[in-house]
């Protein structure tokens, strides 16, 4: 038997911290920030409910802030056992803390506190960190091993089989399978999340529990009318965009429309983000975990993440320049929820000029300045600034990396299919979404889905 405790992740989007514990092995799965609500910074100060010097291992899904962004917390708090993920989630994971640490360490300045954490802890972490590739077998302790396959999110993501027992000595072998976030297969880039057939046991994410993106032929056709629209009425169109796959996938969607001549217009585009420019570089070196197609793009000479009109913005100066060059331009920065990060200062200087158009791509979590936009907003405050919304604000959830409603109810049919499946567990999610997920998951597949509480601890046979 075993016992799995929901530490974070629940009742929200953000925070994702799962501790599965044997009697003699503790695992956790993802230590992210909070992040969107009034209280999320009380929430990610506040002290672990567990103690971290007492967990083995942590495994991680993937590199987004809200499944790695307190890890340096968790090593500075005691934890020193290890830390598991793909090669390029650790990759991807040190630039995301090196980024998130710098702007703690600034708000946290101007607020008069101590921050989080700072550069110094960064590095402990990265020292107990080991990588484990895909479809590879890893035993831990107590007879527990994990293996992991592609969730088909973002670059390197997985989704972590955790199983006991011994096959060869005609034992019963449980497994619990912690999601992550799943891909909203096909992508433009990566390969389609892989299934998951014999689990006793899922923790799936919830984000779109309780609806469906518009089909993925629609957020081209809508894009492209977008860019369009800003070429016609000379335009500034500003997408905040996550510096983490959603600009990768925006950029190679562009690359193909330019290229290809369904917008026949060029009009320059700046990708206002060091760091999404460094993660581009990474995406470059992992491209054998691109599909087919982007990986015969690439192999036919074309450079999938760079066009003619395309400029990379590295330095502060260059990016209040861009303000100067006259329209129409397109401006790609983050946040992709607009929480921080240049696309604030450039929201700031465009949201009350009519000639602006604001374009979210991504999930906008409740609380979140791009929440307020998306929700139509007339006001808003910048910065201890009050602006007038006058820009036009829309969305694509067409980009999103997440599965939606209809395939995450596809997702657990076919984990149905071998009789083993004995419950999920809906996490990840606005409320609302999940428990809309859990009952969708009881009428349409009868599986016993639940909807766990914070701190909620369930015992599993595992």
């Amino acid at each position: 038997m075993a016992k799995l405790t929901f530490y974070g992740g629940v009742g929200t989007v953000t925070g994702a911290n799962f501790l599965l514990a044997t009697d003699n092995c503790k695992i956790l799965v993802d230590c992210g920030l909070v992040q969107g609500s009034q209280q999320a910074e009380n929430l990610n100060r506040s002290e672990f409910a567990y103690d971290p010097a007492e967990v083995d291992y942590l495994i991680v899904t993937h590199a987004h802030l809200d499944h790695v962004g307190r890890i340096p917390k968790l090593v500075k708090d005691g934890f020193k056992g290890q830390i598991i993920s793909t090669p390029e989630t650790k990759e991807l994971a040190e630039l995301i803390l090196e980024d998130t640490v710098r702007i703690l360490v600034s708000d946290a300045q101007r607020e008069g506190i101590l921050p989080l954490y700072e550069v110094k802890d960064i590095a402990p972490a990265l020292a107990l960190w080991t990588t484990l590739s895909y479809h590879t077998k890893k035993e831990l302790k107590d007879g527990v091993s994990i293996y992991l396959k592609d969730a088909g999110h973002i670059l390197g993501s997985a989704m972590v089989e955790v199983s006991r027992g011994d096959p060869n000595k005609n034992g019963q072998v449980n497994k619990i399978v912690f999601t992550g976030d799943l891909g909203n297969s096909p992508s433009i880039l990566l390969k389609d999340t892989e299934d998951i057939t014999d689990a006793n046991y899922i923790l799936m994410e919830s984000v779109y529990g309780d609806r469906n993106h518009e089909p993925k032929e629609e957020r081209t056709k809508k894009l492209t009318e977008v860019i369009e629209d800003t070429v016609k009425y000379k335009r500034t169109l500003i997408i905040p965009a996550f510096s983490l796959e959603r600009t990768q996938m925006i950029l190679y969607e562009m690359n193909e429309l330019f290229e290809n001549g369904e917008i026949k217009t060029r009009v320059p585009v700046f990708l206002d983000s060091p760091l999404a420019i460094k993660i581009t570089g990474v995406y470059e070196k992992y491209t054998e975990d691109f599909n087919d197609k982007a990986r015969a793009d690439i192999k036919s000479g074309d450079d999938i993440f760079n066009f003619p009109g395309l400029k990379f913005i590295v330095q502060g100066g260059e990016s209040k320049m861009i303000e100067k060059t006259p329209n129409p331009k397109i401006i790609m920065a983050g946040s992709g929820m607009s929480t921080g990060g240049r696309v604030i200062s450039h929201e700031k200087y465009y949201l009350d000029n009519p000639d602006a158009e604001i374009l979210f791509v991504g999930y906008q979590a409740a609380g979140t300045l791009g929440r307020q936009l998306q929700d139509g907003a007339k006001k808003v405050t910048i910065y201890g600034e009050e602006k007038k919304v006058r820009a036009k604000i829309d969305s694509i959830a067409g980009y999103s990396s997440h599965k939606d409603s209809d395939h995450l109810v596809e997702f657990v049919g076919k984990a149905t299919e071998s009789e083993k499946l004995k419950q999920v567990f809906c996490v990840m999610g606005e409320p609302k979404s999940s428990m809309f997920l859990v009952q969708k998951l009881r009428d349409d597949l009868g599986v016993d889905a639940v909807y766990p509480e914070f701190k909620e601890e369930i015992e599993i046979e595992l």
